[in-house]
């Protein structure tokens, strides 16, 4: 496959703005990822695309920017199972940053160990069709049991539509789940509607964690968080405190940065941090979404 960028890829903001929104201490970006670059960590063959380098030291860089502390960094597509990339960046963090890997069904327990001490605990099933070829639900099973005795847990990454197909499969997986942008919902469809409650009910009969995470991915109205806009994405905001406020222990915030397969704008990061505001309205709730919930679940040992 060709190395060229994708045709029309959207590079990642060059100049984010200053978050209005001041954090609370020890935030976490708990959904973002790095793209190579590619001359030290080669896309893989099988890709459904081609992305500009994003690597460890703009993703840091940002972090910094937005007065964040840490980060949690979602294996990208575009490196299929070889976590070379990840790795790197976990091993520069210097403990600030978690893992989320892609591994195939035959990996290795020694294989399992070297990404868990470089900070892996999880792994990322991907149902989204223009993102993957589908995986069989007995190779996934069989990944699922592997990484059960590390106490590593499951991202899930699918449509809406999807969930009805899905749902039991997920019930069935032996590990905690975490549930990628509100499992992608129809945000012109009532917050209040049949769809949204049936996410809402799988989600609190499986416990899972829910990342509240992507707007500018789900909104079909914005506006987008560009030239200072600070309520962008009002069709998102209301779907988003549902979920804040049913799972208030369980729900997580994430920048998706580079932000990869945009193709109607690419968002001011620090507007996006603003956007939490709209989110999570007390200072109660943005601290769980941004520093207890995610402390718990990947730095379990730090919590006092």
């Amino acid at each position: 496959m060709s190395t060229d960028v994708t045709p029309g890829w959207l590079r990642w903001h060059p100049e984010p703005s200053t978050p209005t929104f001041t954090a609370p201490a020890g935030a976490v970006d708990a959904h973002c990822h790095v793209f190579g670059p590619a001359a030290r960590f080669p896309f893989a063959p099988e890709r459904k695309y081609t992305p500009v380098d994003a690597g460890e030291e703009q993703l840091f860089a940002l972090r910094d920017h937005l007065g964040l502390s840490r980060n949690v960094i979602v294996q990208a597509t575009c490196h299929g199972s070889d976590n070379s990339a990840l790795v790197d960046a976990l091993l520069a963090s210097d403990g600030r940053a978690r893992g989320v890997a892609a591994v195939d069904p035959d990996v290795t327990p020694e294989e399992l160990e070297r990404l868990h001490e470089a900070g892996v605990r999880g792994v990322r099933f991907n149902f989204v069709k223009r993102l993957v070829d589908a995986a069989p639900t007995a190779a996934l099973e069989e990944t699922a049991t592997k990484i059960a005795p590390l106490g590593w847990h499951v991202v899930l990454y699918f449509e809406a539509p999807d969930l009805p197909h899905l749902e039991e499969f997920f019930l069935s997986l032996p590990v905690p789940l975490v549930i990628d942008h509100m499992g992608r919902p129809d945000v012109s469809a009532d917050p209040e509607g049949p769809e949204f409650a049936r996410f809402l009910d799988f989600a609190d009969r499986s416990g899972a964690w829910v990342k509240v995470s992507c707007p500018e991915r789900l909104s079909k109205i914005g506006p987008p968080a560009l030239h200072g806009e600070q309520h962008a994405y009002t069709d998102v905001v209301p779907f988003a405190r549902r979920v804040v406020e049913t799972f208030p222990d369980r729900v997580l915030w994430g920048t998706d940065w580079p932000h990869p397969n945009l193709t109607d704008h690419m968002p001011d990061d620090g507007l996006l941090l603003d956007h939490v505001r709209h989110l999570a309205v007390t200072a109660e709730q943005q601290q769980a979404l941004l520093v207890d919930n995610p402390m718990r679940l990947y730095w379990p040992d730090e919590q006092s």
